[in-house]
């Protein structure tokens, strides 16, 4: 099971005082306690740019999964089965991987990569990979688990699909073991081509106080 860490010495503004570009608040700290703190009243930390402050984010509206219409085209069908996916085998490598400063629009840093590496040994956040039959790491995607909510923060892939096949294969642990609500942020294309869809911030906050009350899937240290 997670192991609460101390509480944060910060309080954050409600969501609903987020500007227009959906951010409530900047400053505070990266400690397990606030990271936490903020997920479970709907805030999300990234920087506003590579080198900028921390930022804490509501959009509105707010990129979702559902995990129940999950769109797994029949060319990631095929392109899966040549990836071994495993759960929290290689957690920090993920995130630095997700890092990679050649990435376009990249802004996580080595604060963030050593936040929530922390946030993984305490149990909270997980990493889902893809690995090659040569044993490589190729693909994966990493967020935090409260309960029946996923955060999912970022992904990267180092061959055809491998950062999708990880990740549809979360949304499936995630369903199976009674997750209610998956995040993903924004609504990029890239998720939107797997199902992901807007919903309001108010709707968005209503899921997700259902959500981290319900069971922390097994698979994922439940």
């Amino acid at each position: 099971m997670p192991v609460e860490p101390p509480s944060t010495r910060w309080r954050f503004p409600s969501p609903d005082e987020a500007d227009e570009h959906g951010i409530v608040a900047v400053g505070a700290d990266l400690e397990p306690g606030t990271l936490l703190a903020a997920y479970r009243a709907g805030l999300f930390p990234m920087r506003v740019h590579r080198h900028g402050p921390i930022a804490w984010w509501s959009p509105d509206p707010r990129g979702i999964l559902p995990l129940d219409a999950v769109h797994v085209s029949r060319s990631l069908r095929r392109t899966r089965r040549r990836y071994e996916i495993r759960v929290d085998t290689a957690f920090e490598e993920v995130v630095r991987a997700c890092a990679d400063p050649r990435r376009p629009h990249g802004w996580i840093d080595a604060s963030f990569v050593e936040a929530y590496t922390l946030l993984h040994r305490l149990g909270w956040a997980h990493s889902v990979e893809a690995w090659s039959a040569s044993g490589e790491l190729v693909g994966g995607a990493y967020g935090v688990a409260i309960g029946g909510f996923f955060a999912g923060e970022s992904m990267f892939h180092r061959a055809t699909d491998a950062g999708k096949a990880a990740l549809v294969t979360l949304t499936g642990i995630l369903r199976e073991g009674g997750a209610l609500l998956f995040d993903v942020q924004w609504t990029t294309p890239h998720l939107a081509s797997l199902g992901a869809v807007d919903v309001p911030r108010r709707e968005y906050l209503a899921a997700l106080g259902e959500a981290i009350e319900r069971p922390l899937p097994a698979v994922l240290g439940g």
